[in-house]
């Protein structure tokens, strides 16, 4: 198939949806297609046989594009459009697949040219509007959702993310075109040795404490300050990893954790590539995600599940559609349960039982050839004659 993949963030950062882009871009070239990516301005390159990729221009004074809704994408959207529909215009292409808000621009262009369309569904876009404190307009909650049903409608599959996003489609009424395909699939990384993982830990934790660790972005969805509120009550020689924090967010963490008296006790680092993320996982002890709300499961759950080290997470529907306490020592969210699960994970052995049982079911279910095999399937739903 030659497909028109329309993407509205930037492409390619170290951030959810461009992520989950990057793997669907990666897989359907492994299954011998020809792809066109529409994208922002921002971001680095990525290659793969089979891929073009296409930028809308950079608007004056644009540096940065923050997570979740925002005004800037407007414009930027609007752009997408243009250069999707000049591009239908220009070349023959047999399919539309679209991310997120493009996937209301992705039905129209589609409809239009007379070809199928796959929406890949990484959220709600009503719910992003209270999961990011977007607003709270009752009026464009209600276009959102007018918005989201029309894009179902008018797609022949969806792919869905997290068993929240299978049930809501469920719900509106559009379950047989859904796909559910997980976001399980990590980046290739350098071999990783037991010096490169001795340095590492030596460099979090100098004085050889247990490392507790948390890698990703520091919205206030994230529930970083629980953390270092809940770090401050473990006992025993133990360390927090704070991985991926920047700018403004990081000085702001940096003060509470002065402010709880754990300065010390609490590593900062800087935002790394993908692929460096492995090594610090091999580095801690134990892995957390302290998040307090929204719906998808979080991407590094998964990474978190393949490393056979034991996971904290909060019991919250986030992380209850995929772990339970066979394989996860989950949390109530608030600092007294969040400490209580970081010293069980972090001193008694009892917890690395989980672990390995974690290990074993991402072994079994998040390959590479199960990613393929549901790729595969929401194409050819969106191939065969439309879905009623």
């Amino acid at each position: 198939m030659n497909i028109l993949m329309l993407a509205p963030e930037p492409f390619f950062q170290p951030r959810g949806t461009p992520i989950s882009v990057y793997f669907r871009l990666k897989a359907l070239s492994d299954l011998g297609h020809r792809l066109t990516l529409i994208t922002y301005p921002l971001g680095e390159d990525r290659s793969f046989p089979g891929l073009r990729i296409v930028r809308v221009p950079r608007l004056p004074g644009l540096r940065t594009i923050k997570i979740g809704p925002s005004l800037i994408k407007v414009p930027l959207d609007i752009l997408l459009f243009l250069l999707a529909a000049r591009e239908l215009i220009l070349r023959r292409y047999d399919l539309v697949f679209s991310h997120e808000e493009a996937g209301f621009l992705g039905v129209i262009l589609a409809k239009l040219r007379g070809v199928p369309h796959i929406y890949d569904m990484h959220s709600s876009l009503p719910q992003q509007l209270d999961n990011f404190n977007f607003s709270r307009s009752a009026l464009l909650k209600g276009i959102f959702l007018m918005m989201e049903s029309l894009v179902l409608r008018g797609s022949r599959s969806v792919i869905v993310i997290c068993r929240d996003l299978q049930r809501l489609v469920e719900a509106l009424g559009f379950g047989r075109k859904a796909v559910f395909l997980e976001n399980f699939l990590d980046f290739d990384s350098p071999r990783i040795t037991a010096k490169d993982i001795s340095r590492q830990k030596k460099l979090l934790a100098p004085r050889g404490e247990k490392i507790a660790l948390y890698a990703g972005n520091f919205q206030f969805y994230q529930g970083i300050p629980l953390l270092l509120e809940a770090a401050a009550k473990v006992k025993g020689r133990a360390v927090l990893a704070l991985v991926g924090a920047t700018g403004r967010d990081r000085e702001e963490m940096k003060h509470r954790a002065e402010a709880l008296g754990i300065a010390g006790r609490v590593a900062f680092v800087d935002r790394v590539a993908p692929s460096l993320v492995p090594l610090y996982i091999a580095a801690a002890d134990v892995l957390v995600s302290s998040r307090l709300s929204g719906t998808n499961t979080p991407l590094k759950i998964y990474s978190f599940l393949k490393s056979g080290k034991p996971l904290v997470a909060t019991r919250l529907w986030t992380h209850t559609q995929v772990l339970d306490d066979s394989i996860a020592v989950l949390v109530e969210p608030n600092a007294e349960s969040l400490a209580a699960g970081l010293s069980f994970a972090l001193f008694d052995k009892a917890a690395q039982k989980k672990a390995l049982a974690a290990k074993a079911k991402a072994d079994r279910e998040y390959t590479s050839p199960a990613y393929l095999k549901k790729i595969g399937e929401a194409l050819a739903m969106a191939a065969a004659r439309p879905a009623k």
